[in-house]
């Protein structure tokens, strides 16, 4: 008798407990042994495979949110190159490589995309209360000259010089989107020179009775004439930026200054 062939006696329960009861031959075993191992090898092929497609056909919570990122970004730039009434959401989606029926699900027309395109533009530009606090010190003209840099190197950012281009041809359409980009755009710096003018009040060294108003008069005086030159395309050398800034803060605190 072949080695294959000889009787082996199992027991019912245990390891045999799948095959019938009794006695079997060793080459039966085998056999069994064999086609069970391909079922369960071809079932885990099978869960890979799925697994696999899902994959790849799914992008994670991260991809997702980077082509919505990309989304805003490009709905930008074209909004601002071709207008909002010549911009389509066709063309938005073909600029992306996206396709319209995407972009219609995460906004149900043209305005939502421009509003949302805007809003994340004003949330990149604007710059945290912390920085701008940062830049405070005892001496109130240094101060005034160090925010109005700062105030201008953040404006002639991209994002931000895009913003500026699109609220000034668009604010007609859209001005509650221009009061949201002055409230958080500025308006943490106009809270902080608020407080640092009554903070100057107190001491005597100025004359204010409106700190807050001085502020917003600081951002016009100080900051908006090289904004302008910036938005317009044009190009301030270091060092004439740097005079303007310094004339127009002391001009302000010569108007401020107790007499």
């Amino acid at each position: 008798m072949a080695e294959s062939d000889r009787v082996l006696t199992l027991p019912f329960s245990g390891l045999a407990g799948w095959l019938l009861p009794g006695t079997v031959s060793a080459s039966a075993v085998l056999d069994r042994f064999i086609i069970w191992g391909t079922r369960v090898e071809g079932k885990r092929i099978q869960q890979d495979a799925k697994i696999s497609a899902v994959r790849a056909g799914r992008p994670t919570r991260a991809q997702q949110a980077q082509r919505h990122e990309e989304l805003l970004a490009v709905a930008l730039d074209v909004f601002l190159e071709r207008g909002f009434e010549q911009a389509t959401m066709e063309e938005i989606a073909t600029c992306v490589g996206m396709s319209k029926r995407t972009v219609y699900a995460y906004y149900e027309d043209k305005a939502a995309l421009f509003k949302a395109a805007v809003r994340r533009a004003i949330e990149l530009y604007t710059l945290p209360r912390e920085a701008i606090e940062a830049l405070v010190t005892d001496d109130l003209e240094e101060t005034l000259v160090a925010i109005g840099r700062q105030r201008i190197a953040n404006i002639s950012t991209p994002v931000a010089t895009k913003l500026q281009r699109i609220l000034g041809a668009q604010s007609f359409r859209f001005p509650a989107l221009f009061n949201e980009s002055f409230e958080q755009g500025a308006g943490p710096v106009i809270d902080v020179l608020s407080r640092l003018f009554e903070r100057f009040n107190a001491t005597g060294e100025i004359d204010v009775a409106e700190p807050q108003r001085a502020a917003v008069a600081f951002l016009s005086l100080v900051v908006s004439g090289p904004a302008r030159i910036i938005v317009s395309g044009n190009v301030l050398d270091e060092a004439e930026m740097e005079a303007r800034i310094r004339f127009a803060v002391g001009l302000l605190l010569n108007g401020m200054r107790r007499r």
